[in-house]
């Protein structure tokens, strides 16, 4: 291996790491601006996101950059070693970038920046065209992109090439044809046994004893509060700001409990997920999550297929009744077909898990169909409403429990939802895989220890970086890409059980 080769490798690895610093910077002005912001700095704020994001964007998309990818690429690399990955990574990051203009990326920031805000005023009020102003300029600029992105086929793919490398929207629309009326049967299926729908003991649930239990549970699942932490937002999620800084937030209720935990359970999926990642890579696609479908595998598997059996609430009964001393009225039986009774509902981060997937698919079809020109954005909220009625059965009342639930469109992340339900499909076959593999997973759960389970992820997910795409990790760490076989299982057990 030549020096200059060498050089320019380890120079591309210094600008990556650069343009990551002044991601993760921004990732900070993000999360303060859901949680602790005050609501006049907006303006602002939204300067400074688009400074950082024209900085980052700029020095990736330099002329060098471009000329160091190719002496990196002309080098007789490793295949399977780590710089050839993140030459290959760095191509396509590159290829993508440059087709964009630094102005455009910084307009995007900076309306998205503003759009969050007026997504508050508009989700607290229950009024779509508070929004709509704002929401129509993040459609354009994102359709700007898609063109100037190219595809072949949906516009779509462009946007959803972002956040699921390698999958194509028709693929999608397939796959959630075949689910949603496989989800609409084992909804139809349920016997009616005469018993009341399950309830908690009534509230309140104080919001610190909240935080108390939440934070043990996230805890002994994995999550090191020595480079994390967690905070209130009006929306979960989970954010990296740095090599040793991973924040969960989430959203409290005083008469159910189970919605922050749940919440947090999520988000600390996501978290285990982004510790997980080989600190020395940091700065590198090795050390960066592959996709959000992969991503949303870790929360889903932690949120559903671990923390929602019957053994996860038989372990944490007494812990649970320590903070809530009214569920010592209640029981372990009681408490999980409680966090897993079926029912259709409004909200997509509060629905039960076989409905949820319902809510994915809708916003999803919208997404398509807004940018395939069957859709305009003043007409989302009637196309949202009757949509849901056809798919779900119930008549939203108003705009905060309908297209204004989530905060996604306010940050421009379209392509971003199918992802969901990729990530529901992947938990399930990457969970009945390693109860495979583990030798005693089912026992070490049910004494709620779960690093086994953790480091079983870590080995075949976490630790794999950008090595492979999405469908080739599922294959490795699997045997299949992404099946809805085990899922679809994983309901039917479920409805099986809450029916009995």
């Amino acid at each position: 291996m030549t020096t200059k080769l060498l050089d320019s490798y380890k120079t591309l690895t210094q600008r990556n790491h650069d343009c990551t610093l002044i991601g993760s910077t921004n990732n900070l002005l993000e999360w303060d601006m859901q949680t602790y912001m005050p609501v006049a700095a907006a303006p602002f704020r939204a300067d400074q996101s688009a400074y950082l994001a024209g900085l980052g964007h700029r020095l990736w998309t330099a002329p060098e950059v471009g000329r160091w990818i190719a002496e990196c690429e002309d080098g007789c690399w490793d295949a399977a070693g780590v710089e050839a990955v993140n030459i290959r990574q760095w191509r396509k990051s590159y290829d993508r970038a440059t087709r964009l203009p630094a102005e455009l990326v910084e307009r995007l920031k900076r309306e998205t920046s503003l759009g969050h805000e007026a997504w508050v005023q508009a989700r607290q009020k229950a009024d779509f065209t508070l929004f709509k102003p704002s929401l129509k300029r993040i459609v354009e600029i994102n359709r700007e992109m898609a063109e100037r992105w190219g595809y072949e086929g949906s516009p779509y793919n462009a946007l959803l090439e972002g956040y699921e490398t390698g999958a194509e929207t028709g693929q999608i629309k397939t796959l959630f044809q075949k689910l949603a009326p496989q989800i609409t049967a084992l909804l139809e299926s349920r016997k009616p046994n005469g018993a009341k729908d399950p309830s908690l003991p009534p509230g309140p649930y104080p919001v610190e004893q909240q935080q108390r239990f939440n934070r043990r549970v996230a805890e002994a699942l994995g999550f090191n509060f020595d480079a994390g932490r967690i905070d209130t937002t009006a929306h979960p999620f989970c954010t990296t700001n740095g090599r040793h800084d991973v924040r969960l937030t989430t959203r409290y209720s005083e008469a159910d409990f189970t919605n922050s935990l749940y919440g947090i359970i999520h988000e600390t999926g996501h978290g285990l997920y982004e510790q997980g990642l080989r600190p020395e890579h940091y700065g590198t696609p090795m050390g960066e999550a592959i996709s959000l479908g992969i991503h949303e595998s870790q929360s889903r598997l932690w949120e559903n297929q671990v923390c929602r059996r019957l053994d996860f609430w038989e372990f944490w009964f007494d812990e649970a009744c320590r903070c809530f001393p009214q569920l010592k009225r209640s029981s372990p039986l009681m408490i999980a077909r409680y966090v897993n009774h079926v029912r259709r509902s409004f909200i997509r981060v509060e629905a039960d898990e076989v409905t949820y997937d319902l809510h994915v698919i809708l916003r999803f079809i919208l997404e398509v169909d807004l940018f395939e020109g069957r859709l305009e954005v003043e007409d989302i909220p009637t196309a949202w409403n009757e949509r849901f009625q056809a798919m779900l059965g119930l008549s939203v009342p108003d705009d905060a429990r309908g297209c204004l639930q989530d905060v996604h469109w306010s940050m421009g992340s379209f392509g971003y939802f199918a992802t969901y339900t990729l990530g529901s499909l992947n938990a399930a076959q990457l969970f009945a895989r390693a109860d495979r593999d583990v030798v005693g997973l089912q026992h070490s759960l049910k004494r709620g220890q779960y690093h086994p389970l953790l480091q079983w992820l870590r080995t075949h997910v976490h630790e794999q970086g950008q090595r492979y795409t999405p469908q080739e990790l599922m294959k490795s760490a699997t045997g299949k890409g992404t099946e809805d076989e085990a899922y679809i299982n994983h309901l039917k057990t479920k409805i099986s059980w809450m029916t009995d």
